[in-house]
């Protein structure tokens, strides 16, 4: 069992920076290690992946839409994942959560399947 805690939200003005930290804590092997993912999901809307990385940190994901905006990055000797945004608009206004998916190889960018959650962190940027 993994348990994942988000911290960094807040609330911003458009064109701001926040970064989100994510701890992950828990069971943990050499033979296996978690993909990590960041979700968002805005009010009336479906979670959707804003941006994933590999075990390795290697390989990543970014939607369209945050790309050149938002950097995935983890620290493994911290059990930690970020996802650093900057130049935010209002319509990254959301809840994000963190998530991790157990693989078995370390360049792997989980899409979906994500095995745990974290609970969330509000995200709001004002126009």
């Amino acid at each position: 069992q993994v348990q994942l805690v988000e911290s960094g939200g807040g609330l911003v003005q458009a064109g701001d920076s926040l970064r989100l930290s994510c701890v992950a804590s828990g069971h943990t092997s050499s033979s296996y290690g978690y993909a990590m993912g960041w979700f968002r999901q805005a009010p009336g809307k479906e979670r959707e992946l804003v941006a994933a990385i590999s075990w390795s940190g290697s390989n990543t994901y970014y939607k369209d839409s945050v790309k050149g905006r938002f950097t995935i990055s983890r620290d493994n000797a911290k059990n930690t994942v970020y996802l650093q945004m900057n130049s935010l608009k209002p319509e990254d206004t959301a809840v994000y959560y963190c998530a991790a998916d157990t693989v078995y190889y370390d360049t792997y960018v989980a899409r979906g399947g994500y095995d745990y959650w974290g609970q969330g962190t509000q995200v709001t940027v004002s126009s």
